[in-house]
C-alpha cells in the first residue's frame, strides 16, 4: 500500500492521460464491432477497475482491443443478437479463468525477443501511420484500428491519398499546435521547471483542443461531428442505467454460444500474453509479471463484462504503452483511469463529447514515435541478423497485415532462425586446428542437441581421420535427441575397422529434473546402448 500511495503523484496524471486516449479507443472498437457504443465504455471501465486490480502488471492497462473487432462484429452477426453474444463473452471469461489455472500462462515466455520488440515497433509504426489522418481531419477509419485494410474499404498508406479530400483547417491547427506543445514538452529545458514536471503536456494538449473547437464552431474551421469524440449521453441516471445490457441466458445451450466463447477466450488470452511482454519489456524498473494471475485476473474481467453488457477485453498494448510514456508507476494509474471513465461518462459525457480527434491523434503520433524510436533499429541491428531479421519482418508483417497475423509471421521467420542456428552449432571442436596433424580430437556436445543436428554430428564423425583418438565429450549436455545416440552407437562400431580409439564424457551432474533426458549415459542405458559406447 506504501508504494502505491507514494506514486499517486506519478499515476494520477498518467491515468488522466491515459483515460483520455482510451475513450476514442473505446468507442472505435465498439463501432468497428458493431456493437453499442457503450459497450466499448463499459470494457474500458471493467478492464481498468477489475482487471487492473486483479492484475499482477504494475503498468499494464485493459479495455477492448482492436484485434478482437473483426471475430467480434462475425460473432454477433452469427449468434443474432447482440445479447447471446455477451452470454459467449461471459463463458469465455470463464474459459479464461480456467486457462490461467491449469497455467497456460507460459506460453507467453516462448516468444522470442526479437518478435517482442518487433511487434512493439510495428504497433508504433501503426499508430504513428494511422493517426496521420486523423489530424488532417480524416476520420472515415474508426480509431484504435490496427488493420491494414480499413473499415472504409482503403488501407493504411491508400487513406494519405483520400484524406486530401476531406481536410480540415480547423483539425490541422489542432493537431499541428497540440503536436508542437507535446514536443515542447519533452525538451529538457521544460522539465527543470516545476510547473510543467507537475503539469503534463497530453492534458494542456485536450485541455487546448476543446479550447479551439468551442472558438472555431460556426465558422469555416468548424468541426463536425465525426471529427469530436462521441460518447452516448444520458439524459437521467435511469437512462444511464439503460445503457448497460444483460445476456442472453436462455442460449445456455446454443453450441455456437460455446463456440464462440472458446475462439474469444484463446485469442484473447493469447494477445493478453503479448501484451503483458511487451509491457515488460518496456518497464523501466524491468519487472516481470505473473502471466498465469493475469489471465485469471482477464478472465474475471471478461466474466463481468459480458454480464453488463461490456465487449471482450484485452491487455492492449497502446494504452499500456501510454500509462508507461505519462509517467505511471504502479497499477493505481490502471484502476484509476478506469474509474474516471466511469464518473466522466456518468456526470460530464457532454463535456468530452468536446474533444477534438486531431488533438488525440497528435498524442498517439507521439506514442507511436516513442515505440518505433530509430534507436530501437539501431540496437536490434547490432545483435546480428538472426535478431534483425525476424525484428524487421514482423514489423512489415503487422503493419500489411494486423496484430495476430503479423506475429504469427515473425514466429515463424524467427523459429528458422533458431533452428538454422540449433543446426549449424551442435558441436565444437577443441583443437580443431590440429584435427588433420595429430589426430586427437575433442567433440563437444552442446546443450541441447536434437534431431536436426544428425546430418552435422554425422559428417563430422565420417571426417575424423583413420587411427586417431576422439573425446566424444557430453558433459554439458542435457538432452540429446535418440537419432543421434544412434549414430555414435554406430560411429563407435565403424571405429573398431578403422583403428579409432573412441573416448565418451558423461554428464556427471545429478538431478536435472527438468531435463527430457537426465544424463547421457542414462539414455544410453534405456536405449541398451552401454555396450556398444563403453571404452
Amino acid at each position: 500500500m506504501k508504494m502505491y500511495l507514494q506514486n499517486l503523484k506519478h499515476d494520477i496524471p498518467a491515468s488522466i492521460i491515459v483515460f483520455l486516449v482510451a475513450v476514442p479507443l473505446c468507442l472505435g472498437i465498439a463501432l468497428a464491432s458493431g456493437a453499442p457504443l457503450f459497450s466499448g465504455i463499459i470494457a474500458g471501465i471493467v478492464g481498468g477497475i477489475v482487471c487492473g486490480a486483479l492484475s499482477g502488471s504494475q503498468l499494464g492497462v485493459s479495455g477492448p482491443a482492436a484485434g478482437l473487432a473483426v471475430i467480434v462484429l462475425t460473432a454477433i452477426q452469427d449468434l443474432g443478437a447482440f445479447e447471446t453474444f455477451l452470454l459467449a463473452v461471459v463463458f469465455a471469461g470463464v474459459f479464461q479463468f480456467v486457462l490461467g489455472v491449469l497455467r497456460a500462462g507460459i506460453i507467453g515466455y516462448y516468444f522470442p525477443d526479437s518478435v517482442i520488440k518487433g511487434m512493439l515497433a510495428g504497433i508504433g509504426v501503426i499508430i504513428f501511420l494511422k493517426q496521420i489522418p486523423h489530424a488532417f481531419g480524416y476520420d472515415k477509419n474508426y480509431e484504435g484500428s490496427l488493420a491494414f485494410a480499413q473499415n472504409d474499404g482503403h488501407n493504411t498508406f491508400s487513406q494519405f491519398y483520400y484524406m486530401f479530400e476531406s481536410i480540415t483547417p480547423g483539425a490541422i491547427i489542432i493537431s499541428t499546435v497540440s503536436l508542437a506543445i507535446l514536443i515542447l514538452w519533452e525538451q529538457k529545458f521544460m522539465k527543470k521547471i516545476k510547473l510543467f514536471k507537475m503539469i503534463q503536456g497530453p492534458l494542456v494538449v485536450v485541455a487546448l483542443g476543446i479550447i479551439l473547437n468551442i472558438v472555431f464552431a460556426g465558422t469555416s474551421m468548424s468541426l463536425q461531428g465525426d471529427q469530436v469524440v462521441s460518447i452516448p449521453v444520458a439524459d437521467s441516471f435511469s437512462g444511464f442505467i439503460k445503457l448497460f445490457t444483460l445476456p442472453d441466458f436462455s442460449q445456455w445451450n446454443n453450441p455456437q454460444v460455446y463456440t464462440v466463447a472458446i475462439t474469444l477466450a484463446i485469442v484473447a488470452s493469447l494477445e493478453t500474453l503479448l501484451c503483458l511482454e511487451a509491457t515488460d519489456k518496456l518497464d523501466p524498473l524491468k519487472r516481470v509479471s505473473p502471466a498465469n494471475k493475469e489471465l485469471k485476473a482477464q478472465g474475471i474481467g471478461n466474466l463481468i463484462s459480458g454480464l453488463i453488457g461490456g465487449l471482450p477485453i484485452t491487455q492492449v498494448i497502446v494504452r499500456s504503452s501510454t500509462n508507461i510514456q505519462s509517467g505511471g508507476k504502479t497499477k493505481s494509474s490502471a484502476i484509476m483511469h478506469g474509474f474516471i471513465l466511469l464518473g466522466s461518462a456518468m456526470l460530464i459525457p457532454a463535456l468530452l463529447n468536446l474533444i477534438p480527434l486531431s488533438s488525440l491523434a497528435a498524442i498517439l503520433i507521439l506514442v507511436g514515435y516513442k515505440l518505433a524510436k530509430p534507436a530501437l533499429f539501431k540496437q536490434m541491428f547490432k545483435t546480428g541478423w538472426t535478431n534483425f531479421i525476424p525484428f524487421v519482418v514482423t514489423i512489415t508483417a503487422i503493419v500489411l497485415t494486423d496484430l495476430l497475423m503479423g506475429i504469427g509471421i515473425g514466429m515463424a521467420v524467427a523459429i528458422f532462425f533458431i533452428l538454422y542456428e540449433n543446426y549449424k552449432k551442435p558441436f565444437f571442436f577443441e583443437n580443431e586446428k590440429d584435427l588433420f596433424e595429430n589426430g586427437n580430437i575433442t567433440l563437444t556436445l552442446s546443450e541441447d542437441v536434437t534431431f536436426l543436428n544428425k546430418a552435422n554430428i554425422q559428417r563430422a564423425l565420417q571426417i575424423i581421420p583413420n587411427d586417431s583418438k576422439v573425446v566424444i565429450d557430453a558433459s554439458k549436455s542435457i538432452n540429446i535427441h535418440h537419432d543421434v545416440i544412434e549414430i555414435i552407437e554406430e560411429f563407435k562400431i565403424n571405429a573398431k575397422e578403422r583403428n579409432i580409439e573412441v573416448e565418451i564424457i558423461s554428464r556427471k551432474q545429478k538431478g536435472m529434473k527438468n531435463s527430457p533426458v537426465k544424463i547421457l549415459e542414462n539414455s544410453i542405458k534405456e536405449f541398451d546402448l552401454e555396450p556398444a559406447l563403453a571404452n
